[in-house]
């Protein structure tokens, strides 16, 4: 076995990379003012622009589906916050060694530097979104308790799950760069198959064999990583299984990264 293919390498290039914070926090923030370079709003845009389409989208579907807009317009909000999270991870996350070429082969720093940076930009987002919680929760208040505080270790394991996504994805795809675009059309389709814009409420108001409808939702892994972030904020009591669920996929995710960054991290580099 090389020297450099062993867990303990890979668990160092995740620790070096972690505790040298300084470059990746500064190269995240980066990134997002280079992205809003010479722009009026700069940063909010991202808030403008993920308002605009939870209004519309809340108010579309809550027509087409006869819901409360009480509930359902923080419920749709919700979901696409949490939403642009998950996929910006996956397809950010997919491209993230192919576009950083030259600093990973100019700069002698762990590859973990990337991935780091990458869940920094995506928690940078999502603070500007949770700015449209906050109104929509003025205008449409919900019966949020106690339980609410849970959303923050449900976000821990968003976080944990966008750092294992974006080591196998990144990782993977710079190998195989067809994986990219694979991972763009099936992010896409979870959209659509993910109570975001619709609920498991609307199915169960509609006729026919509601059971395997509900089944067939709950095979879909994303369904139970939004029900433990936006169910807390909804007032909702939120099942256990849908924690153990995003628990051991957590725990799947891990294991495969470890395996990806034990047997490729050292050649990263090459494939770029």
């Amino acid at each position: 076995m090389s020297n450099s293919r062993t867990f303990k390498r890979a668990f160092k290039d995740l620790t070096d990379g972690l505790v040298d914070s300084e470059l990746w926090l500064h190269l995240g923030w980066t990134d997002i003012k280079q992205r809003y370079k010479r722009s009026v709003l700069g940063p909010l845009w991202i808030t403008l622009a993920t308002g605009v389409t939870a209004v519309a989208m809340g108010l579309l579907y809550g027509q087409l589906f006869g819901m409360d807009l009480n509930f359902f317009l923080p419920y749709v909000t919700l979901g696409l916050i949490f939403w642009y999270f998950i996929s910006n991870s996956i397809l950010d996350g997919a491209v993230v060694f192919s576009t950083n070429e030259g600093l990973i082969k100019q700069l002698p720093a762990p590859i973990s530097i990337h991935v780091y940076r990458v869940v920094w930009r995506q928690l940078i987002i999502f603070s500007h979104n949770v700015v449209i919680y906050l109104i929509i929760m003025v205008v449409f208040p919900q019966p949020i308790g106690w339980s609410a505080l849970l959303v923050f270790p449900a976000i821990a394991l968003f976080v944990l799950n966008s750092i294992w996504v974006t080591i196998v994805f990144g990782i993977m795809s710079t190998r195989f760069r067809d994986i990219g675009q694979l991972l763009t059309t099936m992010v896409q389709l979870v959209f659509f198959m993910t109570p975001i814009i619709w609920s498991a409420q609307s199915l169960q108001n509609a006729s026919g064999d509601v059971s395997s409808r509900l089944r067939l939702v709950e095979l879909n892994p994303m369904y139970h990583y939004l029900e433990i972030t936006r169910g807390p904020l909804m007032g909702e009591n939120v099942a256990a299984y849908h924690w153990w669920v995003v628990l051991a996929c957590t725990a799947l995710g891990w294991a495969a990264a470890l395996m990806v960054m034990r047997n490729y991290r050292a050649r990263v580099a090459y494939w770029v």
